[in-house]
């Protein structure tokens, strides 16, 4: 069934879409955030190293990012509604079939069926909130993004109890059921019809996007944005892995420690929807939010580390959440901003793919950090460091966005002043006439 109304818009069956979305980010990025609460048992029951058992974070991030061209690909050529559903039924299975968890390799490889799934999951739902909105969109996006701090707020307490209830095997089995949940949402996500799309108008033909749009590779703007997005996966999976044996470390107990999660939860949950509300005022340009948000979380995350108690590091993490939840809200919102929305999808899915790399290689690079240092603070330096480069690209590409506006303006100068010339010169030639024909008179 397709929404025919074009007042569907920024409203309307809209917010349903929103909220199937704002379920589908909980049980997706929600389960991945919370993943520490399991770093140490695997590591403990192997008895490997913090940068073995990194991989299986990096493997996930990997193949979420890797899935996510394919993903997109396929919401231009069926809908998103088809491709939440499959990705609901990938995370069930890889979350089963990691519950053998025979060994480490075992383990990493399937959850790489988790990581597909979850990318079939996030990437449409998140895409066709931002086709369902236009001037509210940094709103819509915000809301929808909030359901992975919303849910991770219980998910924390909730996962440590199966981890004790039923061990780790059988908390990746259950956690698998609650994940099917995503086909009813999916279900939900009902395909907008293509002249309700917004900048369709744009489009060249019926047939123009019906393919992905790979030359986005050769924009500046587009390449800058995703360096950024290189660094900043970099360090934004990092934290999240090593808060939780930062916690143990300094001797805090376990059901203390899982408190720490919620508490990074709700204030993640706050900033999103504080720069979504404020990002909807269009006071600021959402590239200047960006590079803002960015340079505080460094800042946090490189104060983070001095905390020698469970209310300093309540503290300092409650810093850093908010801080993650600002830039969370709209990052997709810049991409957007950068491409437009006709080329949205595929901008999505190669953002996505390119920054698969930093996701990839994170974990485990923070993992060795910390493993050479003997120390968790370490991997939070890492994380700090790399963020504030990555902030540094987005300068850049606010400059490169000014100078082309004005580059812009310059070019239509010139034909708006020889529009007008002619009627100024016509307007001069019978101002001329009128007093020659008074003067004959």
């Amino acid at each position: 069934m397709l929404v025919k109304e074009s007042n569907s818009l920024d409203g309307g069956y809209g917010w349903v879409v929103v909220v199937s979305a704002f379920v589908v980010m909980g049980l997706t990025a929600a389960v991945l955030k919370t993943f520490g609460l399991f770093f140490v048992e695997i590591q403990q029951h192997f008895d490997e190293l913090a940068s073995m058992t990194s991989w299986i974070t990096s493997i996930t991030i990997a193949i979420f990012h890797l899935g996510a061209p394919v993903a997109s690909s396929l919401c231009v050529r069926y809908t998103h509604r088809a491709v939440v559903i499959t990705g609901g039924v990938l995370a069930f299975s890889g979350m089963a079939l990691g519950f053998l968890g025979l060994d480490m390799v075992w383990i990493s490889l399937y959850w790489c069926f988790s990581g597909l799934g979850i990318s079939f999951s996030w990437i449409p739902a998140i895409s066709i909130v931002s086709h369902y909105f236009s001037e509210k969109r940094a709103l819509a996006n915000a809301i929808a993004s909030a359901g992975e701090c919303a849910f991770a707020f219980t998910f924390g307490p909730f996962f440590q109890w199966l981890i004790g209830q039923y061990g780790w095997k059988g908390a990746l089995l259950l956690i698998g059921g609650i994940q099917l949940n995503i086909c009813v949402c999916g279900a939900l996500m009902r395909p907008l019809k293509r002249g309700c799309l917004p900048d369709r108008r744009q489009a060249k033909g019926p047939g123009a996007h019906k393919t992905f749009n790979w030359m986005l590779l050769r924009r500046l703007d587009f390449v800058l944005y995703a360096i950024f997005g290189i660094l900043a996966a970099m360090s934004f999976f990092v934290p999240p892995l090593f808060l939780v044996p930062l916690s143990y470390s300094l001797g805090i107990d376990e059901s203390w420690t899982a408190s720490l999660l919620s508490v990074l939860a709700l204030v993640d949950f706050a900033g999103r929807l504080l720069c979504g509300w404020y990002a909807n005022l269009h006071l600021t340009r959402t590239v200047h939010l960006l590079a803002m948000t960015i340079t505080l979380i460094s800042t946090s995350l490189m104060l983070l580390p001095l905390a020698n108690s469970y209310l300093s590091l309540a503290i300092f993490t409650s810093f850093y959440g908010f801080f993650f939840g600002t830039t969370v809200a709209i990052h997709i919102t810049v991409l957007a901003d950068v491409v437009g929305m006709s080329d949205f999808d595929s901008a999505l899915g190669l953002f996505m793919l390119i920054r698969s790399t930093g996701g990839f290689l994170g974990p485990p690079l923070a993992g060795l950090i910390v493993d050479m240092a003997g120390d968790y603070r370490a991997g939070f330096y890492m994380a700090g460091a790399t963020l504030i480069l990555s902030a540094v690209f987005l300068v850049i590409l606010d400059q490169f966005q000014q100078r082309r506006e004005e580059e812009n303006q310059i070019k239509t100068k010139p034909e708006k002043s020889a529009l007008s010339y002619p009627s100024l010169h016509f307007l001069k030639l019978q101002n001329r006439r009128y007093q020659e024909q008074d003067v004959v008179e």
